[in-house]
């Protein structure tokens, strides 16, 4: 399966979630940091949710880039 993550600079370094997934975030000092990371939050949580016989969420989250005219 795969999981939109959605990735945001800080001032102090990086973080990432996966909107499928609820509760689920990662925070690290570089985005490759943040990366691995995430992957490795991701199959904790799919592990743990199968482990308790809940449902795993299909992937559903979408994005898209919209231009604007207003001037940088």
């Amino acid at each position: 399966m795969k999981y939109l993550v959605i990735y945001e600079k800080s001032e102090t370094g990086w973080g990432a979630y996966a909107p499928d997934l609820p509760g689920l975030g990662v925070a690290g000092n570089t985005l490759e940091e943040v990366k691995q990371l995430i992957r490795e939050a991701i199959d904790f949580h799919l592990e743990g949710m199968k482990e308790h016989g809940e449902p795993i969420p299909k992937p559903s989250a979408l994005t898209e880039y919209v231009s604007v005219g207003f001037p940088a």
